[in-house]
């Protein structure tokens, strides 16, 4: 594995060997604390981010190895100095890079040059860390994913790309539930990954049906316009949505939440919701990703 930028560019076995050393490392983290000793993790941010620097950050210093933070625009990335020529110097200091940026299209093209290990902490296109990491707590909270169904109740964005590419693969059943006006405006790329086992509704009742999993995201991603906030005032997610679902069903949500927009405050505060969980098994994750491209 050179680099880890979608979840499509894997296979069911290379995924599942990940998870393994997930789980291996949460039950038993003294066991790698010395695995990146002298090793050193580039970051470089062109989004906010809390929960992916965190994670990235203490879970590879718990590795035993040495993190550089950097901020796009005090390097100049891609404007002071070309992408390819900051990555190439970059690799003569550092083992591996985080990017988490606004053009998957950018790491593509630099993942190209093997110069150094690539890990898409979140693009514009694909959140891939983010759902490996929610198939972990799947696995945990649910016991796996097979003969499991996800209903996602939010906008076509990066995390549901991912999503639906993780999908292909375990083929599980995901039911995506959208508003009239946004399901008009991504049908069309949606059908292109439609399969037997995913089903595309603006109805939340038909939505939720049975399913073993409610996923939600923030309604308008970083950098989008708010506009489209008006179309989802009805499909919060909320204690009476999940009376829908199977009785153990579990709530996630890759945060930050809006409370009381996308999902109710009794909800995420509430006993079906893994989202701390959920935030804490991306550092296991990651790190699991990083001593696999190391």
């Amino acid at each position: 594995m050179k680099h880890f930028l979608d979840i499509a560019d894997f296979t069911v076995k290379q995924l599942n060997s990940i998870i393994k050393t997930a789980k291996q490392i949460k039950k038993s983290p003294k066991q790698f604390t010395n695995r990146c000793k002298g090793k050193t993790l580039g970051m470089i941010f062109e989004k906010d981010s809390t929960r992916t620097r965190v994670s990235f950050n203490v879970g590879f210093q718990k590795l035993g190895g040495h993190v550089v933070e950097l901020k796009s625009n005090e390097i100049g990335f891609g404007k002071r100095e070309s992408y390819e020529d900051v990555l190439q110097t970059l690799s003569q200091f550092i083992d591996c890079l985080m990017i988490r940026n606004d053009d998957h299209k950018i790491i593509r093209r630099l993942s190209s040059l093997n110069a150094l290990p690539i890990i898409n902490g979140l693009s514009n296109y694909s959140h891939p860390c983010q759902i490996l990491s929610d198939l972990f707590t799947i696995n945990e909270s649910i016991g796996g994913i097979k003969n499991k169904q996800i209903a996602w109740i939010c906008d076509y964005n990066n995390v549901l790309r991912s999503l639906i590419q993780l999908q292909n693969l375990y083929q599980f059943k995901l039911n995506i539930v959208m508003p009239k006006e946004i399901l008009k405006q991504n049908k069309s790329k949606i059908i292109k990954s439609i399969n037997k086992n995913l089903m595309i509704t603006d109805k939340i009742k038909d939505g939720v049906k049975c399913v073993d999993c409610v996923m939600t995201d923030a309604w308008v991603s970083m950098g989008e316009s708010s506009s489209k906030k008006k179309y989802f005032k009805n499909y919060q997610v909320n204690s009476e949505v999940m009376k829908g679902a199977n009785k153990e069903a579990i709530f996630m949500h890759c945060l930050p939440a809006h409370r009381d927009e996308e999902v109710s405050s009794e909800l995420l505060d509430s006993k079906k919701s893994v989202v701390w969980r959920q935030a804490q098994n991306r550092m296991y994750v990651q790190q699991a990703i990083i001593l696999e491209l190391l």
